[in-house]
């Protein structure tokens, strides 16, 4: 990570239509210093715009970072602190964090490899986003992680108690934060 990059929070939350109603106070709730992950893929450009325009303010009260699943110049653009993609589409702009996803030794392996800072790896567990997806488990979860020169969040059916149990430093949620 650049040296005029944040450092990286314990706790992200990640937006979803499913979340959108609540968000405003899920974010207000966070411990100063996390993150929130703007996706909103549900959205029209414009309506997508007016959404991040609303909650920034929120963000920026909470000094959460922001990052942004969109392209790194969109992201500057905005006014984000990184950005959220696969790790085979990541840009570098100095002073921007790119946040990587991943799910199999291959994405992490890309992600290693093409600078990210940090990545997601998901899902650990079961999650109302993918019912019948297949998931890591804790095991499968952290042979993948060990493979990472980056920092990993676990994503998928997380909360504290999940966390605690994988012995994650970082995590994040949809629905256990929201």
């Amino acid at each position: 990570m650049a040296q005029d990059q944040p450092s990286l929070p314990k706790l992200w939350l990640l937006s979803d239509e499913r979340n959108d109603a609540k968000l405003e106070w899920a974010i207000a709730t966070l411990p100063k210093r996390s993150a929130f992950v703007f996706r909103h893929y549900f959205l029209k450009p414009k309506q997508r715009q007016k959404r991040f325009d609303e909650l920034l303010p929120i963000v920026r009260a909470g000094e959460h970072l922001l990052i942004l699943a969109d392209a790194i110049e969109v992201a500057a653009d905005w006014g984000a602190d990184g950005i959220y993609r696969r790790p085979t589409t990541m840009g570098k702009i100095d002073g921007m964090l790119r946040i990587a996803t991943a799910h199999d030794a291959r994405e992490i392996h890309h992600a290693n490899r093409n600078g990210a800072d940090a990545l997601f790896l998901s899902p650990v567990f079961p999650t109302r986003s993918h019912p019948d997806g297949r998931c890591l488990g804790s095991t499968h979860f952290n042979d993948l992680a060990a493979h990472s020169a980056i920092p990993v969040i676990a994503l998928g059916g997380m909360n504290a108690e999940r966390a605690a149990e994988l012995g994650c430093e970082r995590w994040g949620a949809i629905d256990g934060l929201s």
